[in-house]
C-alpha cells in the first residue's frame, strides 16, 4: 500500500474538547475534522477505540473488546431531543480542564446511559427499533459474546474470567444461556451502548470524509486475557485447558533500554495447528478483525508488526522477559490469505525498535509503509535511519513523536537528552537559537520525502512534557489529556496550510469516497 504525499495529525478522540469532561464524537470531532481540512491535513491518527477500564488505567492498548466500542465517546449531546434520552443527563457539568479525569466521566456516562437504554426499549419508534435489530443482528458474530462477558463481568465485580464459576468461565452451553436469562436487561443494555456507538461512529466517519479527512485506526497485535476476545476464542491462545490460565505470554528480550526486557503479559496466539498448517481458529479471529476494523477506519496501524515475523515468547510463570525464546510467526502465508479473502490491506507496520531482516522482508514484500520519528534521529550518528538525510524510503509515515514519546518540546528542553545534544539539534536543523523549536522540527517533518508526516496534536501547540499522552512502563496519569476549546487557533491552522503548500502535501482533490 503506497500512501500520497501528504500529512496529518495524531489526536485520540477523547483528547478532544467536550462539555462534558471528555472528547467524544459529538460536535467537537465535527469541528476538528473541518479544521484539519482547513489546515490541509488528510489524515486523522487515533488510538485503539476499544473499551477502556479503571483496572488498566483506562490504556486503549488493553482493551476488554476488539470489536466493540469505547462508550466514553459517545456523545450525550448529539442523543439529546430523542423521546427516550433522559432530559437531566446536562445538569452535572464538568469544568474545562486539560485532564480527563476518568473515574467521574465514566459514572456519569454510564448512569445516563442505563437511563436512556431502559427508556429506549420502552418508548423507540418501529423504524428505531427496526434499526436497533438489524445492527444486533449484523453484529451478532462479536456482539453477543461481548454484551454477555460484560455484563456477567460486572455481576462478579471483574473482568477475569478466571475467577468466575467454572461452568459460564469455561463457556458450558447451558451456563451461557442461564446467565444470559439471568442477566438479560444488563446484556441489553451494553447492546444499546454499541448500537449508539456505532451509529455515532458512521456520522463521524461520514463527516470527515465530506472534509477529506481519512481515518488512520490503531490495534495492539496482542490482546488483553481480561477480555471478551479471549474468554469467547480460547482455542486460538496459548492457554493451559484445564484452568484457562497463559502457558506463556508476549513481551520483548533484553535489550539496550532494559536488562530484563519487557514482560507485557499478553496471552500468545496459536498460529500453527497440529501439522503445522495455519491455525484455523486464530485465521478466522483476525480475519474478522480486519474485516471489521476496515469497515470503521481507511488505514489499520498495527502495534507491535514484527510479532508477525518472529515474537518473543516468555513462560507465563517467569517474572520478566529474560528467560523467553524466539517464535516463527505467522509470516506472509498469513497476509496473502488474509489479502485472498479480504482484499488488499490498508496497513501501516509499526516497525519500531530493534527490527531484524525477516521484519523489514515481510514488511516490503506486502508493500507496508513503516514507521519513522524524528525524535529518535539525534544521536549524533550521521547515519541514524531516522535523520530527514537518510529517509529514502518514500513509502513511510514520518512522525515528530508518538503517543508513547514525550511531546516534541517536552523532550528537548527536558531531561531525556543535554546541552550537547540539544545544540547537535540546533545545529543539524541550521536554527539560531531555541524558540519556536516544535516549529522548526515540524518544518524538518515536512521536507523529508516521506509521503505521510503525523504531527501529535501537542506538538502543534508547542506542549510541554506535562501534556504528553503515555509513559511506557507507568499506569497512573496516562492517556487523559485532552484539548481545551479554541487550542487549535486560526494562527495555527493557516501555519500548517502554508507549510503544506510549500512542501507540497496538500491536493486540491480533498473529498474522500466512503460507502460507510
Amino acid at each position: 500500500m503506497e500512501i500520497e504525499r501528504s500529512s496529518g495529525v495524531l489526536l485520540h478522540i477523547t483528547s478532544l474538547p467536550g462539555r462534558l469532561g471528555i472528547g467524544t464524537l459529538g460536535a467537537e470531532a465535527e469541528e476538528f475534522a473541518s479544521a484539519l481540512k482547513k489546515a490541509g491535513f488528510r489524515y486523522w491518527q487515533i488510538l485503539p477505540i476499544g473499551p477502556v477500564e479503571g483496572a488498566f488505567g483506562f490504556s486503549p492498548y488493553a482493551s476488554t473488546s476488539t470489536f466493540a466500542g469505547n462508550i466514553l465517546f459517545i456523545s450525550l449531546e448529539k442523543m439529546a431531543g430523542r423521546p427516550w434520552f433522559p432530559e437531566f443527563f446536562d445538569r452535572q457539568k464538568f469544568e474545562e480542564a486539560p485532564m480527563v479525569r476518568f473515574e467521574k466521566v465514566m459514572e456519569h456516562r454510564v448512569g445516563v446511559l442505563k437511563t436512556a437504554a431502559a427508556n429506549f426499549f420502552r418508548l423507540a419508534t418501529g423504524k428505531e427499533t427496526a434499526d436497533y435489530e438489524r445492527f444486533c443482528s449484523e453484529s451478532k458474530a462479536w456482539l453477543d459474546d461481548y454484551a454477555l462477558f460484560s455484563a456477567v463481568a460486572g455481576a462478579y465485580g471483574t473482568n477475569n474470567w478466571l475467577k468466575w464459576d467454572a461452568r459460564i468461565s469455561m463457556r458450558e452451553p447451558a451456563a451461557i444461556k442461564e446467565w444470559a436469562e439471568k442477566l438479560e436487561t444488563e446484556v441489553r443494555f451494553h447492546r444499546f451502548c454499541q448500537y449508539v456507538f456505532f451509529r455515532q461512529w458512521d456520522s463521524f466517519r461520514r463527516t470527515c470524509a465530506s472534509n477529506g479527512v481519512r481515518i488512520i485506526g490503531d490495534i495492539p497485535i496482542y490482546i488483553n486475557l481480561e477480555s471478551a476476545d479471549a474468554w469467547a476464542n480460547p482455542g486460538m491462545l496459548h492457554l493451559d485447558r484445564k484452568n484457562g490460565r497463559p502457558v506463556s505470554v508476549a513481551g520483548v528480550p533484553p535489550d539496550y533500554f532494559s536488562e530484563t526486557g519487557q514482560r507485557w503479559g499478553n496471552p500468545l496466539y496459536v498460529w500453527e495447528d497440529d501439522k503445522g498448517f495455519l491455525n484455523e481458529d486464530t485465521f478466522k479471529w483476525w480475519r474478522g478483525r480486519i474485516s471489521h476494523l476496515s469497515g470503521l477506519f481507511d488505514i489499520i496501524r498495527i502495534d507491535h508488526f514484527r510479532g508477525f515475523a518472529g515474537y518473543w515468547s516468555i513462560p507465563a510463570e517467569e517474572k520478566t522477559a529474560v528467560n523467553g525464546e524466539w517464535i516463527k510467526g505467522p509470516g506472509m502465508e498469513f497476509f496473502h490469505r488474509l489479502k485472498k479473502e479480504l482484499g488488499d490491506l490498508p496497513l501501516i507496520a509499526e516497525d519500531l525498535g530493534v527490527i531484524t531482516p525477516d521484519v523489514e522482508e515481510l514488511r516490503d514484500g506486502l508493500g507496508l509503509p513503516g514507521m519513522k520519528i524524528l525524535q529518535f534521529a539525534f544521536d549524533f550518528n550521521n547515519k541514524n535511519y531516522y535523520l530527514p538525510h537518510n529517509i529514502t524510503e518514500q513509502n513511510c509515515v514520518l512522525y515528530t513523536g508518538t503517543h508513547d514519546n514525550n511531546t516534541t518540546n517536552g523532550w528537548f528542553y527536558g531531561d531525556e537528552i543535554d546541552d550537547a545534544a540539544r545544540r547537535y539539534v540546533l545545529e543539524y536543523i541550521g536554527a539560531d537559537g531555541f524558540s519556536d523549536l516544535h516549529w522548526k522540527l515540524i518544518r524538518q517533518a515536512y521536507r523529508t520525502t516521506a509521503r505521510l508526516v503525523i504531527v501529535p496534536a501537542q506538538d502543534l501547540l508547542g506542549y510541554g512534557k506535562e501534556f504528553r499522552m503515555n509513559t511506557p512502563g507507568t499506569i497512573d496519569g496516562n492517556w487523559a489529556w485532552k484539548l481545551t476549546a479554541g487550542a487549535i487557533t486560526d494562527e495555527i491552522i493557516s501555519k500548517l496550510r502554508k507549510m503544506g503548500e510549500m512542501y507540497d502535501r496538500i491536493r486540491e482533490d480533498k473529498t474522500v469516497e466512503n460507502d460507510g
